[in-house]
C-alpha cells in the first residue's frame, strides 16, 4: 500500500484541508494515521508555548545539528569508483529463497530502512512547517501586542517643606495613542491626609489633577484633551482632608516634562 507524503502529512498537521482521497486512506493506514497524530500532538505543544512569553532565539549550532540529523539519514549515494556491470553480461537469475547465502538482508531487515528514509523525509517537512508556523504565530503575536513608548520624563525635586524628597515622571504612549504617567515619589515623610498628582501649565495658570497617590508609586492615565507640551509641570501635593478639590498649595516635590 502507498502512503501519503511526508510533507503533506505535516501541512495537514499545522492546519491544511484533508481531501476526500486523504481521509479514506487515513481510515485505512494504520501507518499514516499514527504519524498523522503524532505530528498534530508535535504542533499542539509548540502552539501551547505561545503564552509563555517571548521566546529565545535558539543558536545557529541548534539548526545545523538538526540538519545534520535529517541528512544522517538519507541513503548514501553510489560510489562512482564503482564500475557498473558489463552490458553483454546476462543478469543473473535470482536464487530461490531457500539457497539464500548466509547474512543476506531479508525484506524484513529493509523495512526499518524504509522507515528511516521515510521518518527523515516527515522530519525536514514538519520541522520547515513548524518553523512557518512560529514565524506567522511571531508575527501575530507582535503585531496584536500593545507597543508602547515612552515620550517624556522628569526629574521630581522637593519643596522646602519637604526635605529630602525626590521622585520621578515617565509618560507612556500606547499604540492606540492612550498615555499614562507613572510618578514615583521617595523619601517623603508620611502624614496625614494624602497626596495628589497634577499636570500644571509652566506658568501655574491652569493645572489638572490625575488622582491620588496611593503609597509611594502610582500610574495615572493623561485625559486625551491635554496638551502635555502646555501642562509640562508635574506636582505631587500634600493635601489634607477637607473635601477642597484645589491644590493645597502644599507641594512635595515638582519638575518639568522632558520630550524624548
Amino acid at each position: 500500500m502507498s502512503h501519503l507524503d511526508p510533507e503533506r502529512l505535516a501541512l495537514v498537521a499545522v492546519g491544511e484541508t484533508l481531501t476526500d482521497a486523504e481521509q479514506e486512506h487515513l481510515a485505512t493506514c494504520d501507518v499514516c494515521s499514527i504519524e498523522l497524530a503524532e505530528l498534530e500532538h508535535t504542533v499542539a505543544v509548540g502552539r501551547s508555548t505561545v503564552t509563555l512569553g517571548e521566546l529565545e532565539t535558539p543558536p545557529e549550532r541548534v539548526w545545523d545539528r538538526i540538519l545534520d540529523e535529517v541528512r544522517s539519514q538519507q541513503p548514501a549515494a553510489p560510489d562512482a569508483g564503482v564500475a557498473a556491470p558489463a552490458a553483454s553480461a546476462p543478469p543473473a537469475a535470482p536464487p530461490p529463497a531457500a539457497s539464500a547465502p548466509a547474512g543476506a538482508p531479508s525484506l524484513a531487515d529493509e523495512q526499518p530502512k524504509r522507515r528511516g528514509l521515510r521518518g527523515g523525509r516527515m522530519l525536514f517537512a514538519l520541522a520547515a512547517s513548524i518553523a512557518a508556523v512560529l514565524a506567522i504565530v511571531g508575527v501575530w503575536s507582535f503585531v496584536r501586542a500593545p507597543q508602547s513608548v515612552e515620550i517624556a520624563s522628569a526629574t521630581l525635586a522637593a519643596f522646602p517643606d519637604h526635605p529630602g524628597a525626590a521622585g520621578t515622571a515617565q509618560v507612556i504612549e500606547l499604540s492606540d495613542g492612550e498615555r499614562t504617567l507613572t510618578v514615583n515619589v521617595e523619601d517623603f515623610d508620611e502624614s496625614d491626609g494624602f497626596r495628589e498628582v497634577w499636570l500644571i501649565t509652566a506658568d501655574a495658570s491652569a493645572l489638572v489633577s490625575l488622582g491620588e497617590l496611593d503609597g509611594k508609586k502610582g500610574t495615572f492615565v493623561v485625559p486625551a484633551d491635554v496638551d502635555l507640551r502646555e501642562y509640562v509641570l508635574v506636582d505631587v501635593s500634600q493635601e489634607p482632608l477637607d473635601g477642597d478639590p484645589t491644590h493645597s498649595g502644599d507641594s512635595i516635590v515638582r519638575g518639568p516634562l522632558e520630550f524624548s
